[in-house]
């Protein structure tokens, strides 16, 4: 945090009730295990829990005061007000207006943890940078970050993720950022939405939040991109595409080169001149990140070599195209992180780089609603026709991904049986691409198949 924050002011600001004497605090935090002495605890109330009735807890770890949603007897000040998340996201905010960091703010439906980590990459180059951690990007995640904001930032890299309407309304605005992005729509996680309109319209809420004299950076290749341009109306917008096939973007990549196993270099194409970049990101959708990532970064301040410097470092991201040894000496591509038909497609593409008999191991995707069926299904057509040589799958909505594959596909009955086979399979010329939503727990895929040496 930046500087110090009075109860009595929050109470002013956030029209609660006071208890007990007037402190300030430097630092705040909502869960009792992380209190360091002199912090201010929050009580966040969730579906299954309930902060308030921690307070005598926080209190014992050294927290100088509480607030809190429910009338409480502690002995510590206590700030009592109608609503702690709102609380959080309104003393984020005024963190946030403390600092005179350029906030960047991104979200979309594939990409953005990915364009987040390049991002901060090219901007940690030209000072220092702060950014959302692992993947806390929900309504507490983007608060809780903001809170990391200290005077000597020069940068934040915010994202923003939602699983319904007004989620990132609430997000943005605690961040009030300078600059917002969006990667994408499509209707890869529609539940929660209802259409992909509706994630058409909640991703657009990112622009509503930007500061005045903002700017809006925009994916030109996106079919939506005309709701989101007269959304941002107020200012001024920035287009990046791949190639820019429409001509209309500020950036874009030519001369792209794709290297065996997945290896991309590209030419960056900017108001600033053309750049060399060459990623250690596997897949030619990666090119397509490192082109928003490096507008977002120019855009808000950084040079041309500081983008090619800062992409040539940025590392994958584990469960995202990372490749591994596997057993006896097979490669695995480890891709289980998250999975939507798009993403599946970019991932098979990869796989098609690698030498060797090239085999996915595929579990469900998650939050696909009514597209389940016809998306599981092409996931399997694709890879059918992109080459590859086995499809094994496994969960009850992958039954249609082996149907899109044809004859040499297989569905397994459990994980354990997928793992039996492919510990069999492997080999020297063996690849296992392994895909699925996080809740299909491919991860534990990879565990088993990885080199760790010994069998």
């Amino acid at each position: 945090m930046i500087g110090s924050m009075s109860l009595a002011n929050l109470a002013k600001q956030l029209n609660g009730q006071l208890s007990g004497a007037d402190v300030s605090f430097r630092s705040l935090s909502t869960d009792t295990r992380t209190i360091h002495p002199g912090d201010a605890y929050l009580a966040l109330v969730g579906e299954r829990f309930d902060g308030n009735d921690y307070v005598d807890e926080a209190k014992q770890r050294g927290a100088a005061a509480a607030i809190v949603s429910k009338p409480r007897k502690a002995d510590l000040p206590l700030l009592q007000v109608a609503d702690t998340h709102q609380a959080l996201a309104q003393i984020a905010l005024e963190n946030r207006l403390r600092s005179e960091a350029r906030v960047i703010a991104l979200t979309g439906s594939q990409g953005k943890t990915t364009v987040k980590e390049m991002l901060a990459s090219i901007l940690a180059k030209a000072g220092p940078t702060l950014y959302t951690s692992a993947n806390l990007n929900n309504t507490i995640g983007v608060p809780l970050t903001l809170l990391r904001l200290d005077k000597s930032h020069r940068f934040a890299v915010i994202e923003m993720g939602a699983n319904g309407q007004g989620e990132i309304a609430f997000s943005v605005n605690a961040a009030r950022p300078n600059l917002a992005l969006i990667t994408n729509a499509s209707d890869a996680h529609v539940e929660g939405f209802g259409s992909l309109q509706g994630i058409v319209e909640a991703k657009g809420e990112i622009l509503d939040g930007l500061q005045s004299g903002g700017r809006a950076l925009l994916n030109a290749d996106d079919p939506n991109v005309g709701q989101w341009i007269k959304r941002a109306a107020a200012h001024h917008v920035v287009l990046f595409s791949y190639d820019n096939k429409y001509g209309q973007a500020s950036y874009y990549a030519r001369k792209v080169r794709i290297g065996e196993q997945g290896r991309v270099a590209f030419e960056l194409q900017s108001p600033l001149g053309s750049q060399a970049v060459s990623l250690h990101l596997l897949g030619k959708h990666n090119v397509f990140n490192a082109v928003a990532a490096a507008c977002a970064a120019i855009e808000a301040g950084a040079s041309l070599e500081q983008v090619a410097a800062g992409l040539a470092d940025c590392e994958t991201v584990p469960g995202r195209l990372m490749p591994l040894p596997g057993i006896r000496g097979s490669n695995i591509i480890d891709d289980s992180y998250n999975a939507s038909p798009a993403s599946f497609f970019a991932a098979i593409d990869v796989l098609m780089t690698f030498k060797g008999k090239k085999i996915l191991l595929a579990g469900d995707m998650k939050e696909l609603g009514s597209n389940s069926a016809e998306g599981h299904f092409a996931v399997g057509n694709y890879a059918r026709e992109a080459g590859v040589d086995e499809l094994w799958a496994v969960g009850q909505a992958s039954q249609q991904t082996v149907a899109g594959f044809g004859g040499a596909g297989k569905l397994f009955g459990s994980q354990e049986e997928l793992i039996k086979a492919g510990r069999s399979e492997a080999d020297e010329n063996t690849v296992f691409l392994i895909k699925g939503s996080r809740g299909s727990r491919m991860d534990v895929l990879v565990e088993a198949l990885r080199e760790k040496g010994g069998e």
